[in-house]
């Protein structure tokens, strides 16, 4: 097995950090991350993403950092993979706080389909129906 992290993986060592010591500063979650990874291979471009927040917040808080992580990748420097994985942490921590998670049920106005799914229902059931009988029929006919 490699020892090359993934994006995944540095950022769950970050939440780790942040966790072991909540009123510590991003800066020193930051210079722990570099300060552990230094000398150590890059992660793999390919795989520049961090697919568990998917449910937690927005797609573009969590990968609000993805950009300076690739950056860092390709200069071969730790303090931008840092720096990145530390905006995307910050943006993530501080979602919930602002408006809750993606994917909490108490949150009816996430609700993409609030106000629009039964008219929706209603209309799908009334008029596809008829359509695609009336496609049928000129079909049949030819």
């Amino acid at each position: 097995m490699s020892n090359q992290p993934t994006v995944s993986d540095l950022y769950r060592r970050a939440l780790e950090i942040r966790e072991s010591n909540p009123n510590g500063s991003f800066n020193d979650v930051k210079e722990k991350l570099v300060s552990e990874n230094s000398g150590k291979p890059f992660p793999n471009p390919a795989f520049n993403t961090i697919p568990e927040l998917d449910n937690i917040a927005p797609e573009e808080d969590w990968t609000a950092g993805l950009p300076i992580v690739l950056r860092g990748i390709q200069t071969e420097n730790w303090d931008e993979v840092a720096h990145g994985i530390i905006i995307s942490l910050e943006q993530v921590e501080n979602y919930p706080k602002e408006s809750g998670r993606e994917d909490d049920p108490e949150k009816e106005w996430r609700n993409r389909n609030k106000g629009i799914g039964e008219a929706t229902a209603e209309g799908v059931g009334k008029w596809m129906p008829e359509d695609l009988m009336n496609i049928a029929k000129r079909n049949t006919k030819n």
